[in-house]
């Protein structure tokens, strides 16, 4: 029965991108108290317990639509964007969690010979401690990867990130840009929120003239992050993948990378259920654009 995750839209073959990469890995076997993916990448099922606790020991299969982490969509650009890539891939992932694009895509670009640069952003120190993990049970060196400790936004400042006392118990967690000092005083004085550094795409960007890849899930802000980067991304990224929180934010999104002359290369659309008063999106969606000035035809 084909299910909704396969409703996209896409300039490339998604399902030969996915599947040529799940058959293109070495030989690997399951590992006792770990999920190893169709890359072949090793997982620690504190990462997202209800889902993989119970499929521990095993090796998953591809994600045909989707598995427990993301769809079709997202899996077939990601790995475009590494096909798309030069002798070194170096990628930003702006709400990194426990590193999951970081990890994959780096794992594929090293096999298929590329050096490898993969650089995180994330709000919770305990997804941090877990995207450290993740990465160095994979065979990352230290030298291969960065991970901060803030939140992506469009600018420098300070914002306030949600506290949770169990890493991996929510991966949606959002950051609130707009309390009054007062309010912010109020807020991180009770636990339930603590004050970060806002980190700008420029900030980590800078040491970097090209960036393969730019993931963003951001839980809302993603707007705010193209518009004051754009001039950024137009010069420096050849590939910007984003999750979408909202049909409004697709709809500007379209408005934004079609004026700057970007190439959408995959879309999905948030999928969304009327049960309430509101519109509610139930899961994010999918946009990738390529930059024809770094990627032409």
């Amino acid at each position: 029965m084909r299910t909704r995750f396969w409703h996209y839209h896409s300039r490339f073959d998604a399902v030969e991108t996915v599947t040529r990469h799940a058959m293109n890995q070495p030989p690997f076997t399951a590992r006792d108290g770990r999920v190893t993916n169709f890359l072949g990448v090793t997982i620690d099922p504190r990462i997202f317990p209800t889902a993989l606790d119970r499929m521990a020991g095993t090796i998953e299969a591809a994600p045909m639509p989707n598995n427990w982490h993301a769809d079709l969509a997202e899996w077939g650009a990601a790995l475009r964007a590494v096909d798309l890539s030069g002798p070194r891939f170096t990628m930003i992932e702006l709400g990194c969690g426990w590193g999951c694009w970081m990890t994959n895509l780096g794992t594929i670009a090293r096999r298929n010979g590329r050096a490898v640069h993969v650089i995180g952003i994330e709000g919770d120190t305990g997804h941090i401690e877990m995207a450290k993990q993740t990465l160095r049970e994979n065979g990352f060196a230290e030298s291969e990867w960065t991970l901060v400790t803030g939140i992506a936004a469009g600018r420098s400042g300070t914002a306030l990130f949600p506290t949770q006392d169990q890493p991996g118990q929510s991966w949606g967690l959002e950051p609130r840009f707009d309390a009054s000092e007062q309010e912010a005083i109020e807020l991180v004085a009770s636990g339930r929120y603590v004050a970060l550094p806002m980190i700008a795409l420029a900030e980590v960007a800078a040491a970097e003239p090209r960036i393969d890849l730019v993931h963003i899930d951001i839980q809302g802000g993603e707007i705010g992050v193209i518009e004051s980067c754009l001039d950024l991304l137009n010069e420096k990224a050849a590939y910007v993948l984003i999750g979408t929180h909202s049909r409004q934010i697709e709809g500007r999104l379209f408005d934004i990378m079609l004026a700057a002359g970007w190439v959408l290369d995959m879309e999905r659309p948030a999928f969304l259920t009327l049960a309430g008063d509101r519109p509610e999106v139930t899961v994010d969606g999918v946009q990738s654009w390529r930059n024809p000035r770094l990627l032409p035809e």
